[in-house]
């Protein structure tokens, strides 16, 4: 894994501790639609259907998505096992952004 996942990671760890993440698709797609997500991360190993759900959703809200990570990764750095972690914090969102270069 390169040394930048890994920041990223650990910075959705950090996001989970805060209270800043909401996880899941249901939850991640109601913060969606109240426009109160900042970013989503999706795992590469969902299925097409969820990628393409949540994608054209960020994309119609204008909602920065980033399809990275497996469900495991994401699942171990948050400590439950998710597919969908959706940033809910200006601060969080900027740093991740810039991790991810987007």
């Amino acid at each position: 894994m390169i040394a930048n996942d890994q920041k990223i990671l650990n910075l959705l760890g950090m996001a989970q501790r805060a209270g800043k993440l909401v996880t899941g698709e249901d939850l991640s797609l109601k913060e969606i639609r109240n426009e109160q997500a900042k970013l989503v991360i999706v795992a590469t190993d969902a299925s097409e259907n969820t990628i393409k759900k949540i994608s054209d959703k960020c994309q119609y809200y204008k909602v920065p998505v980033a399809v990275r990570f497996t469900k495991a990764e994401i699942s171990h750095a948050i400590g439950k096992e998710r597919t969908i972690s959706t940033i809910m914090d200006n601060g969080f969102a900027k740093k991740f952004r810039e991790l991810l270069s987007i």
